[in-house]
């Protein structure tokens, strides 16, 4: 009661404030409480207060951990403090862990609708600006955001395109890969990276990754190159960029090309230098869940090799140049001018958005390092240097416990992804390939244990709280279920 009284009370001055937590500090010592409920004093950081006193406040995550230690009292606590509703479900075998809930409104994996809504009427305008132009195709907006982005990526050429997996596409038809040759790349990737390999014939190497950044290891390269290796495709996965250093090095070493898969990575840097502008020629998508996404499909390449520029101009135009004289057979591949325009009006927000991811990031970091989880999960790290832009925030969760951790956040309303379930070693339509799982082990282990959380720009700190404190309960349930069935 004296929990509630506090919360619901907005109007109480400081001094009021500071005698109820002391009166409450002094009912748990005196209960013996304390140490399970862990209430915080004078922690000043406004962005986990109920209210907007910065000084004294108590935090949600503190207190729903409290209350999922005072398990007999779950029921009658729970839902007048913090309004969460606590639902344990009967254990059906060894290894299940008792269902529980929050109450409280969906949190999903990312809300579009709630980055482009405050700027609803800029984005309009460019739309009603193309529309009113007639030019729909190859326009002013798409050679305006080409430039922008050439710019952004430290590269002098842009090439806008039909989406990112075309993206990919063209830069390996600009190359003049053919049948039988190699492109080494990473197995813990999406499809699109190896799907264009395979669409003109040649074959695609898989390399194991790095465990602490998903990117893949340069030290496996150099072991897969042959007579047929004639390019490497580093994927900036997650928004950190790969160790280009070591993989620019082992190219020019071996006359093969770089092409960067930068779908992911957006505005992200490795010793200064823009994701993008680093290799050969970079791969962007504006994939509606992107950093920076469109209205639908859309890509761009950068590059700073004007004869790579004007090859790919030319191949996503049908080959053609002049009009209705094709040189060589292209594809049709081209980024409308409505996507371009409503990319070159959430460019300008684009800086701004990976800040907000950078510090959900950094507050997920303090959150999960606080609990009481480090047996359980792993956090993601940063090499110190990149400049992460964070599409994804992705944990481990161990002991084979992520796919029931993730079932458990679905029916508490939270969303989550995996990236990846399966790797491309393992994909079907890979099959003839005959790769031997046993020699990717760090990409084995990573499909069966990453999870990845709301990372989004407009996610809450409430709703951060809320997802770390439903977490640890669960994993805490969990972890007891596994302690009696011992």
């Amino acid at each position: 009661a004296r929990f509630s009284t506090w919360i619901s009370s907005p109007c109480l001055t400081r001094s009021q404030r500071r005698r109820q937590l002391d009166s409450v500090n002094a009912v748990a010592v005196g209960s013996g409480l304390n140490d399970s409920i862990g209430v915080e004093q004078r922690i000043p950081k406004p962005d986990r207060s109920f209210h907007n006193d910065s000084a004294y406040r108590f935090s949600a995550l503190t207190l729903v951990r409290a209350i999922c230690n005072l398990r007999s009292f779950v029921g009658p606590i729970a839902n007048p403090i913090v309004n969460f509703r606590l639902r344990p479900i009967l254990k059906t075998g060894s290894n299940d862990m008792k269902d529980v809930s929050f109450s409280g409104d969906p949190i999903p994996m990312l809300d579009v609708t709630a980055g482009n809504s405050p700027i609803h009427d800029e984005i309009l305008a460019a739309i009603d600006e193309v529309c009113r132009s007639g030019k729909f195709i190859g326009g002013p907006s798409c050679t305006e955001f080409e430039q922008k982005m050439a710019k952004f990526c430290q590269a002098d050429f842009a090439i806008g395109c039909a989406s990112g997996s075309d993206a990919l596409l063209l830069s390996l038809m600009a190359i003049d890969l053919q049948p039988g040759d190699e492109v080494i790349l990473p197995s813990f990737t999406f499809f699109a990276t190896a799907s264009a390999v395979w669409r003109l014939g040649a074959t695609p190497v898989f390399v194991d990754i790095d465990p602490s950044t998903y990117c893949i290891d340069p030290t496996k390269i150099e072991d897969e190159i042959s007579d047929y290796t004639k390019a490497i495709i580093p994927v900036h996965l997650f928004g950190q960029c790969c160790d280009m250093r070591a993989i620019g090095d082992i190219a020019a070493d071996n006359g093969l090309r770089v092409i960067e898969d930068a779908a992911q990575s957006i505005g992200a840097t490795f010793e200064n230098q823009m994701s993008g502008g680093i290799g050969d020629m970079g791969c962007f998508s504006f994939y509606p869940t992107k950093n920076l996404g469109g209205f639908g499909d859309g890509g761009m390449l950068t590059t700073s090799d004007e004869d790579l520029a004007k090859r790919l101009r030319l191949l996503a135009n049908h080959g053609m140049s002049p009009r209705y004289y094709h040189i060589e057979v292209g594809i049709n591949s081209r980024l409308d001018s409505i996507q371009a325009a409503v990319l070159k009006t959430k460019m300008a927000h684009l800086d701004r958005w990976t800040q907000a991811r950078a510090a959900n990031a950094a507050r997920y970091l303090e959150l999960l390092a606080e609990s009481n989880l480090s047996d359980e999960i792993e956090l993601p790290s940063t090499d110190a240097r990149c400049n992460h832009v964070w599409n994804q925030f992705t944990i481990r969760i161990k002991h084979g416990l992520r796919d029931a951790v993730r079932q458990q956040l679905t029916d508490a309303k939270i969303g989550t992804e995996l990236y990846y379930p399966v790797p491309l070693h393992r994909q079907a339509c890979f099959s003839t390939l005959k790769c031997d799982s046993d020699s990717f082990p760090e990409t084995e282990s990573a499909a069966a244990e990453v999870l990845s959380l709301p990372i989004y720009p407009e996610l809450t700190a409430q709703q951060q709280d809320r997802i770390v404190a439903t977490l640890e309960s669960i994993i805490t349930t969990c972890r007891q279920s596994k302690r009696r069935s011992a």
